[in-house]
């Protein structure tokens, strides 16, 4: 397996001072799975071309250790179209490194930069394009057996049981000169934390802050009176386990419960960890609104509006859908449902087995994998979700809203790459689902998980007594609004994200 690294990965890697701490972490995967590490020749001409002489020599030392590509594929239409577009001498670099991708000279490209994701969209092999966190996110899916981290479950706990000596904090008490004041006199206060082998992964403090009892005069602009849910404190380092996502269904449901108007973060933008913590935020509705005075330096502020109301792209209004939009019932069969959904266990199940320790257990970004011949989805519809199991163990569980429909799949290989981020499939599963039925090949339904219903659960025979379905339902079977009223008042569904 050949692995293209971006410029800016060998810069982190090769720099005496740490500003990835997860840039250990790829490496030690490379390593572990004896990947090729490859760069490419305009990788050395622009560390060549630094203006410190001293960095790069030291640089010539260390780029011994990675594999310069010795010959360069042929262009192609579509980077000849990317060129005419490229303005600076970074721009004509980043499409040759896209380039070899494109011509399959090596497997993958690794990349924090975001105008390199951009044009890979564009040049459709953006599944093979990954950032750091992504990438092992990837590689611990896939081999489970060479993970460090067989247990990695998010819990409350008091500040005053949390060893401000870990490591993990060593960022913040250098960024903020009171930290250590400010979290020992935190002590009684709960903050949601993982821990893995006695080593702290992922951290979080939330405050509900009154519309008329807090100071904004060092914001700029100056906030307005809202009820507002802070994320005081947030980091996540990557483990491979989507521990993002799964801290961001913390953030939201605590808005929810507390009726709250705004959410809001204040954070530095200096490091590499931060600006990929303010990417995730960004990407599901939070947007700049200025910036906070503080006596260490000055913070970025973001804020995400929480008044209801529903965005055409599902994520920058997560968790609110709209209720007048198709519903549609769906099935998954047991061995899948709460790997998929750990939230939405049944009483009848071990919490101790389904333990956040897989990727697509923490992700609120899903698929689902479907034959069905009703393909009719659209983004923002709803979906039920219907453990299978018969008339009293068959229940309904969970409810998802649609991001994206993939379907007309070209191949294989497509398939898989399309599925594997989400998936609670291994390669040789989605193998033998994509040859199932050659005739009728699998699409992809790309969906936001939402919520999980109280248990006891609805199941099947109480439908039927209800009229709302007449059997266990088979692919995507629609369901009219006035059932699904039913539906959702008969399993004590938490409505509050529902906008009518």
């Amino acid at each position: 397996m050949r692995i293209l690294l971006d410029t800016n990965i060998i810069i982190h890697r090769e720099a005496s001072k740490v500003y990835n701490q997860d840039i250990g972490l790829l490496f030690h995967w490379l390593d572990k799975l004896h990947y090729e590490k490859c760069i490419h020749p305009a990788t050395v001409e622009e560390i060549n071309s630094y203006q410190d002489e001293e960095v790069v020599n030291t640089m010539k030392i260390k780029i011994v250790n990675y594999n310069v590509l010795r010959t360069l594929s042929q262009d192609t239409s579509q980077i000849l179209h990317l060129n005419s577009l490229d303005k600076i001498q970074n721009d004509f670099n980043d499409t040759a490194i896209l380039k070899e991708l494109l011509n399959n000279r090596v497997d993958y490209l690794i990349t924090e930069d975001k105008g390199i994701h951009r044009k890979a969209k564009f040049l459709g092999i953006s599944e093979k394009v990954f950032k750091i966190d992504s990438f092992i996110e990837k590689v611990s899916f896939e081999n489970p057996e060479l993970s460090d981290y067989k247990v990695l479950s998010v819990k409350k706990d008091f500040f005053g049981n949390i060893n401000l000596k870990d490591n993990f904090f060593s960022s913040f008490l250098e960024d903020y000169q009171e930290f250590e004041w400010w979290f020992n006199k935190k002590s009684d206060n709960i903050s949601y934390i993982c821990e893995t082998n006695g080593e702290v992964k992922a951290f979080l403090y939330l405050k509900v802050e009154d519309s008329n009892s807090e100071n904004y005069n060092d914001i700029t602009p100056v906030f307005q009176p809202k009820k507002r849910l802070k994320i005081g404190t947030f980091k996540v380092e990557s483990t491979g386990y989507k521990l993002g996502e799964r801290f961001l269904k913390i953030i939201f449901d605590n808005a929810l419960r507390n009726n709250v108007e705004e959410l809001y973060v204040t954070i530095f933008d200096k490091r590499e960890e931060q600006q990929r913590l303010i990417s995730l935020l960004e990407e599901w509705g939070f947007v700049h609104w200025g910036t906070k005075e503080t006596k260490n330096a000055i913070e970025q502020v973001f804020v995400r509006d929480f008044n209801k109301s529903v965005n055409a792209n599902p994520q920058k209004s997560f968790p609110f859908v709209y209720r007048n939009v198709n519903k549609f019932i769906v099935p998954i069969y047991p061995e899948y449902h709460t790997e998929l959904f750990p939230d939405s266990i049944l009483n009848n199940e071990s919490p101790r087995n389904f333990i956040e320790n897989e990727p697509h257990r923490n992700a609120l970004k899903k698929v689902y994998i479907s034959r069905s011949f009703n393909r009719n989805l659209n983004p923002g519809d709803l979906i039920i979700f219907y453990r299978t199991g018969g008339n009293y163990q068959g229940v309904v569980s969970t409810i998802g809203i649609v991001e994206s429909i993939i379907d007309n799949i070209p191949s294989e290989e497509k398939f898989i790459d399309l599925c594997r981020k989400r998936s609670v499939f291994s390669d040789a599963e989605l193998k033998k689902y994509w040859n199932w039925t050659p005739n009728n090949r699998p699409f992809i339904v790309n969906f936001l998980y939402v919520d999980s219903f109280p248990t006891p659960k609805v199941n099947l025979n109480r439908l039927r007594e209800l009229n709302i379905i007449n059997s266990a339902p088979r692919g995507f079977e629609p369901i009219e609004n006035s059932k699904f009223v039913e539906l959702m008042r008969e399993a004590r569904a938490n409505e509050s994200y529902i906008v009518d």
